[in-house]
């Protein structure tokens, strides 16, 4: 998977019917773990406590429990909802990680921290060795297909 694809987790579809997002005023973030425990799409009810004992250090330019997602916008045409927001961009920096694998995005605003999906990061990825950016696909962080 190439860095920036999105897999969602299969009870994110069961989170949408429950109506435990709300995209237009929920914040969204993304943690930065190693890889002691990858994440799969079947893990059960995923959550950021989950994953958050794997995050990667602080010591550098990346913000504990996550980078808060900017511009984020939930939109629908001819059947097809997309979920998007600005890239996720880290200066470099020489006291920064050196160990991630995995970026998850949950829903802060949710009690419980619910996690949406995972991109896989072909890591190890360093903050030390340069400036880092997650470049979500050009059509967005993910799409849901109505047919």
């Amino acid at each position: 998977m190439a860095a920036g694809d999105i897999t969602l987790f299969e009870e994110f579809a069961e989170q949408l019917g429950n109506e435990k997002h709300n995209f237009a005023s929920d914040v969204l973030k993304l943690g930065l773990i190693d890889n002691t425990t990858p994440p799969t799409a079947a893990d059960a009810s995923p959550t950021w406590s989950d994953y958050s004992g794997n995050e990667v250090s602080t010591a550098g330019g990346y913000t504990a429990d996550g980078e808060t997602l900017a511009n984020v916008s939930f939109s629908e045409a001819g059947g097809v909802a997309t979920l998007d927001a600005d890239d996720v961009a880290l200066a470099q920096d020489g006291s920064g990680f050196t160990d991630a694998y995995w970026g998850i995005l949950y829903n802060d605003t949710e009690a419980t921290d619910m996690a949406i999906g995972f991109v896989e990061l072909d890591g190890p990825v360093s903050e030390q060795d340069g400036p880092i950016k997650i470049q979500w696909n050009a059509s967005g962080i993910a799409r849901i297909t109505i047919s």
